[in-house]
């Protein structure tokens, strides 16, 4: 049943991983401004076209559906193509393996960078990362994606967190998200703890409130979180390499479509 299963697991991963038509007008992120704003241990957000990007983005009410980390030269290898591979993230086919920039190529993408990390915690976050290359996706998740997208059905919003968390708990498996999580709980940063209001013991003040935080299960945290986090700096890279709008080379009329849409 275990082979079969694998088997089974595998066929829908790579039925998965098929892009798929995309609505909306989200632009891609261009690589040369990507690879100048980002830093060791930010983490990149992508807003995928495939198949599992569609139950993902659906299940979380978000433009993200993949997240990796970023190593810098690290990994101390090249690709095929001789170029560095310095992000980590988690594929439904190959697992936790290393990947180019390329890989992100024409996709809409956003950073985002822990605040106040020291560089000793920061190259623990990429040591961790770094320790789960080879390691698999967990295929039990893909089944549960697998059963939100066909056809996606009307699910609450206060379920679909947890949907995304129905793997199977095994610690050598992992998805984008629950990885990076994983990599950033060993350093004890916060992403999006849980907070508990005790009354303070403290002699000198009181009625005061302390704010005790507690670790979420990793397993609950979906891309969207590290874009909402308040200690996640969000860095678009258009804007971040000096955006000036009077350089834009606007089209001196519209097309009849958008004027007709502007009519109504």
């Amino acid at each position: 049943m275990n082979v079969l299963a694998r088997r089974v697991g595998s066929w829908l991963g790579r039925w998965l991983s098929q892009p798929h038509h995309r609505h909306g007008a989200s632009l891609p992120t261009p690589l040369e401004l990507l690879a100048k704003a980002l830093r060791p241990g930010d983490v990149l957000l992508v807003e995928g076209e495939t198949r599992v990007s569609v139950a993902i983005k659906y299940l979380t009410q978000s433009t993200w559906s993949h997240a990796a980390l970023f190593i810098g030269d690290a990994a101390e290898c090249n690709g095929p193509n001789g170029t560095p591979l310095n992000f980590v993230e988690a594929d439904i086919i190959e697992g936790i393996r290393l990947v180019e920039l390329a890989e992100f190529d024409g996709l809409h993408c956003r950073i985002c960078r822990p605040v106040g990390l020291s560089d000793e915690d920061r190259q623990r976050v990429i040591d961790y990362g770094l320790g789960r290359v080879g390691q698999q996706y967990d295929l039990k998740n893909v089944f549960d994606l697998a059963r939100y997208l066909i056809p996606t059905p009307p699910v609450p919003q206060r379920w679909r967190r947890r949907m995304l968390s129905l793997g199977s708990g095994d610690p050598t498996r992992a998805i984008c998200s629950t990885l990076i999580a994983q990599c950033f709980q060993s350093v004890r940063y916060p992403i999006l703890p849980d907070i508990e209001l005790r009354a303070s013991n403290r002699q000198d003040c009181p009625g005061c409130i302390d704010e005790i935080l507690r670790i979420r299960h990793h397993s609950l945290f979906v891309p969207r979180d590290f874009d909402v986090s308040p200690y996640f700096q969000v860095i678009k890279p258009t804007l971040d390499n000096g955006f000036e709008y009077r350089r834009l080379n606007w089209a001196d009329h519209l097309p009849e479509a958008a004027q007709r849409e502007a009519s109504i």
